[in-house]
């Protein structure tokens, strides 16, 4: 059975998108391991959370990952803006500790464009820039039948050029994809469940 396509998933190249909750480090290494080249990741130095490439092998290669540590947010988006602008990698994700104005989001969204490549931005709750193309919010799932613990909850809070809604889905890491999946004790086509 096939599984239904999640709107604006994969994200919509050449654009700047958000993302924030307790799942959307995943949410950014699913994103890229739909690539094939590098993703660059981009994190203040200060941030007392480490990101390790191993730790995300089950996503993607960690030879793929590039983390560049700058002194703050300031110095995070000039890297970032340059490298979206630059195009040699297709995802950059950028973790962003302070609101981004709408104008660090717009030369943002113009180097996507100008580059063509994908910018990620994993935002706290609140902090989202009226500039995003999308924003989702994703977090874990806990459910005793399912056995992965990749299962989460995504919803598009934003959409400027689509639909808003929420789905279940699961890491499939042997078809290296993203499955949507139903809630317990609801089959697709349920009440209350986006298509």
């Amino acid at each position: 059975m096939s599984q239904p396509p999640l709107p604006a998933f994969p994200l919509r190249p050449a654009r700047v998108h958000e993302v924030f909750g307790a799942a959307a480090p995943a949410f950014a290494a699913i994103c890229a391991a739909g690539g094939s080249g590098p993703v660059l990741w981009v994190r203040e130095s200060w941030l007392p959370e480490t990101l390790h490439p191993s730790g995300l092998a089950m996503f993607l290669d960690p030879d793929r990952l590039i983390i560049a540590s700058s002194a703050d947010q300031t110095d995070s988006l000039a890297v970032a803006e340059e490298a979206l602008r630059d195009g040699a990698v297709g995802l950059v994700v950028i973790e962003i500790t302070r609101p981004v104005n709408l104008r660090e989001g717009r030369r943002l969204q113009l180097a996507a464009a100008a580059g063509r490549s994908t910018g990620l931005c994993l935002i706290r709750e609140g902090m989202g820039s009226n500039a995003a193309e999308t924003r989702w919010h994703a977090i874990p799932v806990f459910d005793p039948a399912h056995e992965d613990s990749t299962l989460m909850r995504w919803e598009i809070t934003k959409n400027k050029s689509g639909t808003v809604g929420a789905w279940n889905v699961v890491w499939n890491w042997q078809a290296n994809r993203i499955d949507v999946v139903s809630p317990a004790g609801f089959g697709p086509g349920s009440a209350g469940m986006s298509d």
